[in-house]
């Protein structure tokens, strides 16, 4: 998932650089959204351990 929100940024950034400014702003979306999943996947994997009953 982190990869991906990088990829898109590494597009945003050549698309935007090249004058592309619809796509560099649909790519830059994309990476936010795919960034703050990541984020919130990675938290939940953090907590969801302290709550786990052990044998």
């Amino acid at each position: 998932m982190l990869s991906w929100a990088l990829t898109f940024l590494v597009i945003a950034l050549v698309a935007g650089a090249l004058g592309f400014g619809g796509l560099a702003g649909a790519s830059v979306g994309i990476a936010k959204i795919c960034f703050f999943v990541f984020l919130v996947l990675f938290v939940v994997s953090l907590i969801i351990p302290r709550f786990r009953a052990t044998p």
